[in-house]
């Protein structure tokens, strides 16, 4: 997209949501987050209809072969309205960079990490809540998070050698059972409404997510019986209690960071993609994040910070503690020269340091400065760019976030790696939601994008140059 029309449509949008955005603050009762998007959504429409007649015909530039081949890289094909990322500064969360978000958004009593309510909020309305929304979130999604027992069933039968990611993919599809989209669009309910039922789905699927990722780590990990959602906690507080670190206040803070930041990023990611295509076929909200779930448990997309760990770990044995820069160098260069990368660095888009990475390093910096595994971190940090440079191996030699969060996780005993995606899906679903949400409110179409064979391409082209 060009920067001029990536400007116009920016603007466009921030002007949809302009009129609006002292609503919360004068009005007598602050509205709930389902009425405040109600508000919103006749706007959206007409914004889009209008963009669609300015821009409509408009090409965004030329698709090339490799494109194809290449697995889609670069390519404009889709329409994402929680989150941008930019090649140069990053993730921007309704226009609102990571710094700024963590600085906007309320935070829990005595806290200082922004809440994943907050960022939810934002994501489906392009504003800033106040704390009353954000307390009022934070209980409504409380009391919805029992799930039903049948699902309690399915996981307790689970045998802990099947991988978490498995059984949360299998718990969250069966979710399917109660779907208010599933038994609305049975009865023949109008487009126009398609949204609130997928609202509520999407509502009940965050809210029941610590329960079921709570009742799988207690069966896999051991750690007895899952104590109760507090109905007067945040979201993060009661998901580190099922996880048996509610009595952990740093612990506590980093999901809030955690969560917030690995939301979204866009929608071209396997996970946030894959969302957006089931649910186009008008599969309901946890039917289409059971397939997300899917797209994130494969190794090039959420297993990355997993790899990242096992690598530092086996750099540290091999080298101890406190290894030399040059030391740490020779073994960087190693990995390459064995023909593997290096984990948790590069990106597909990024052409920067990860904001995700540095928002977690400031966390480090502040509650684990002395921390071994962090001290190596930063000590990576300051020594692969060069080398992946100087290699010529990457397009962007800085971090991403996967070169952070595992090495944060352990420092707090949570160590169970193959847990670590679990986590990940849990942050994932607000963005795929969010979107969910908003594609059912715009009348999305059902994708179907056009694939040629590799002949089919030999022959449009035999006679061209």
């Amino acid at each position: 997209m060009s920067s001029a029309l990536r400007a116009a449509v920016q603007q466009s949008r921030r002007s949809a949501f302009a009129r609006s955005a002292r609503f919360a603050s004068t009005s007598a009762k602050a509205p709930t987050l389902k009425e405040r998007l109600a508000d919103l959504i006749p706007a959206e429409i007409e914004n889009v209809k209008a963009t669609r007649a300015a821009h409509g015909k408009k090409s965004f530039g030329p698709v090339i072969v490799d494109q194809l081949y290449g697995g889609m890289r670069g390519l404009p094909a889709l329409i994402w309205d929680g989150s941008v990322l930019d090649a140069d500064e990053g993730i921007r969360f309704r226009g609102k960079t990571i710094p700024e978000i963590q600085e906007a958004l309320p935070k829990a009593p005595g806290g200082s990490e922004p809440l994943p309510e907050g960022l939810f909020w934002l994501l489906l309305t392009g504003e800033i809540p106040t704390q009353e929304q954000v307390a009022a979130l934070s209980k409504d999604w409380a009391a919805r998070s029992a799930i039903p027992s049948f699902v309690e069933e399915i996981l307790d039968r689970c045998p802990p050698t099947l991988h978490p990611m498995s059984q949360f993919s299998l718990a969250v599809t069966a979710l399917n059972h109660d779907s208010a989209f599933a038994k609305a669009y049975a009865q023949g309910i109008s487009k126009k409404e398609y949204w609130q039922p997928t609202y509520e789905d999407s509502m009940d699927l965050i809210a029941k997510l610590p329960n079921i990722a709570g009742r799988i780590f207690r069966n896999v990990y051991g750690g007895g019986k899952l104590p109760a959602i507090e109905g007067d906690k945040d979201y993060s507080y009661n998901l580190a209690k099922l996880l048996g670190y509610g009595d952990r206040p740093e612990f506590v803070e980093l999901l809030r960071l955690y969560i917030t930041i690995h939301s979204d990023h866009e929608g071209g990611n396997v996970s946030a993609h894959t969302g957006k295509l089931v649910g186009s076929a008008l599969s309901d909200p946890f039917l289409a994040f059971g397939a997300s779930l899917n797209g994130l448990a494969g190794p090039l997309h959420g297993l990355a910070n997993q790899e990242v760990l096992l690598w530092l770990r086996k750099m540290q044995s091999k080298l101890g503690e406190n290894p030399t820069d040059d030391a740490v160098r020779e073994y960087v260069w190693s990995t390459l020269k064995a023909g593997q990368v290096v984990p948790g660095y590069g990106h597909a888009v990024l052409r920067k340091t990860d904001p995700r990475y540095m928002a977690q390093r400031e966390f480090a910096q502040k509650h684990l400065p002395e921390d071994s595994m962090f001290k190596l971190v930063s000590q990576v940090y300051n020594v692969v760019p060069n080398v992946l440079l100087e290699a010529g191996k990457a397009k962007n030699p800085w971090p991403n976030v996967d070169a952070h969060s595992g090495v944060l996780l352990t420092h707090y005993g949570l160590d169970q790696m193959n847990f670590y995606t679990v986590l990940f899906g849990v942050s994932r679903a607000f963005g795929v939601a969010a979107q969910l949400i908003w594609d059912r409110a715009l009348g999305a179409p059902i994708e179907r994008p056009k694939s040629y064979s590799t002949a089919a391409i030999n022959e449009m082209f035999k006679d061209k140059q």
